[in-house]
């Protein structure tokens, strides 16, 4: 009895030396002391409380032993940390840059027009018909347009205007329509009825509007052409305001040239 009671003594101190790490020791060692403490066993334990508590100490050995067991193949599982979502940005609006203005840009250079052109008979919406030689010795303004352009509509009112302020001068406006007068004869005396187009109006063929429009197809094109037959004004488009300033500077300089012409002949 007393070997067990030292081999008591040994593991005690091995659990002693074991609970400062492993709690399960702790809680051993604390069921012990108090069942040392009601057998009051001091030194070599009595008989009656040894009878007692070996049986005891065995279970509580085997439960141990069988508990760590069990822990050391648990896995210690550890809540998943999420990373948190990063903020939504709310989408940055940049406003359009603004549309620029159009301008009217001149196309290839026209200096002058053949002869042959002068000369080429002209149907008129009136059904009578003119030729551009009718109007030599005046500053000619030509127009070409069409109904269906867009450009065009916002152009005649403010072309219209200049017309106007030329009245009684040397001056000579003309609108041709690129359109075919076979088909497009409603639709153009409709469009000149609404905008008022005080213009002397006429239907261009495909060769006289080849040649005035020097190969391009763009339209609204506006020349204007000196008494001596130079073309000293040239461009395509329309850009409200501007258009009417370089159709005034033009005609102004046609003028200013033909009477510097009769000034040198005199």
């Amino acid at each position: 009895m007393r070997q067990w009671a030292e081999r008591l003594k040994v593991e005690s101190l091995h659990f002693e030396i074991r609970s400062l790490t492993d709690p399960r020791v702790r809680c051993y060692n604390s069921l012990r002391d108090l069942l040392l403490s009601n057998g009051r066993l001091v030194g070599i334990v009595p008989n009656l409380a040894m009878k007692n508590l070996f049986p005891l100490s065995l279970f509580l050995v085997a439960a141990l032993a069988a508990s760590a067991a069990t822990q050391s193949g648990r896995k210690i599982v550890r809540p998943a940390t999420t990373q948190p979502a990063p903020p939504v940005q709310a989408p940055v609006f940049t406003p359009p840059d603004p549309e620029p203005e159009a301008v009217p840009f001149a196309p290839a250079e026209l200096r002058s027009l053949p002869d042959s052109l002068f000369k080429r008979s002209l149907q008129s919406l009136d059904n009578s018909s003119f030729r551009l030689g009718d109007f030599r010795g005046k500053a000619v303004v030509v127009n070409l347009w069409a109904s269906w352009c867009g450009p065009c509509r916002r152009e005649v009112p403010d072309y219209e205007n200049v017309r106007k302020e030329f009245a009684g001068r040397n001056v000579e406006f003309i609108g041709l329509t690129t359109e075919d007068p076979r088909t497009s004869s409603k639709r153009v005396r409709d469009f000149v009825r609404k905008l008022n187009f005080g213009f002397r109006l006429g239907w261009a063929d495909p060769e006289t509007a080849h040649t005035l429009m020097n190969g391009s197809s763009a339209i609204p094109q506006t020349l204007v052409i000196a008494p001596d037959g130079r073309v000293v004004g040239h461009w395509q488009g329309y850009a409200r305001g501007h258009s009417v300033d370089r159709l005034r500077s033009s005609i102004q300089e046609a003028l200013s040239g033909n009477q510097q012409a009769v000034g040198s002949r005199q």
